[in-house]
């Protein structure tokens, strides 16, 4: 099993354990859906981007206010709730919530699901090879050779540029 396909059945085990929730994604840092558990795909992909500006600013207004590293974010509306929580060390957590919803029961479901999350992506990230570096192409042209055994090469001087002399300036004598 995947790590998507595992972290998609913990977005359907949080939603089947909480039923006021109308949507739930996780996403990376950057703002990629990582996999989602709610009707609207395209919907997803700009949430997941809001969440990521979102996760920014919660970012630095927690550093600013010397309150540590980033946690959960709740955005309360008319209509319900957005709740974003970390999860690991490159993922986060976005809820949609009816307004009804017990939002103590929201964060203890949630905090649990972030964490599993959290450790299914950090864990895929571990086991992701490393990309090899690409070989850069010899140069097709030699390098210049010395001129003599040990010495390098000499770019001779380049010619002066024709600037005029600047005018000098004689004061008038009164």
């Amino acid at each position: 099993m995947t790590a998507e396909a595992e972290v998609l059945g913990e977005l359907r085990r949080l939603r089947a354990r909480v039923p006021q929730l109308t949507g739930a994604l996780a996403a990376s840092a950057d703002g990629l859906v990582l996999a989602r558990d709610a009707a609207d795909a395209e919907g997803a992909e700009h949430v997941a981007a809001l969440t990521a500006t979102a996760l920014g600013v919660a970012q630095r207004l927690t550093d600013a206010t010397g309150q540590g590293g980033f946690r959960e974010l709740l955005v309360q509306g008319e209509h319900g709730y957005v709740a974003t929580y970390a999860a690991g060390g490159s993922a986060v957590l976005t809820l949609l919530a009816e307004p009804r919803i017990n939002v103590g029961r929201l964060h203890l479901e949630a905090r649990r699901s972030s964490a599993r999350i959290g450790a299914l992506v950090d864990e895929a990230l571990e086991r992701r090879p490393e990309p090899r570096p690409q070989r850069r192409p010899e140069p097709r042209t030699p390098a210049p050779t010395p001129a003599k055994s040990g010495s390098l090469p000499v770019r001779p001087p380049a010619a002066a540029p024709a600037v005029p002399p600047l005018p000098t300036h004689h004061p008038k004598e009164a």
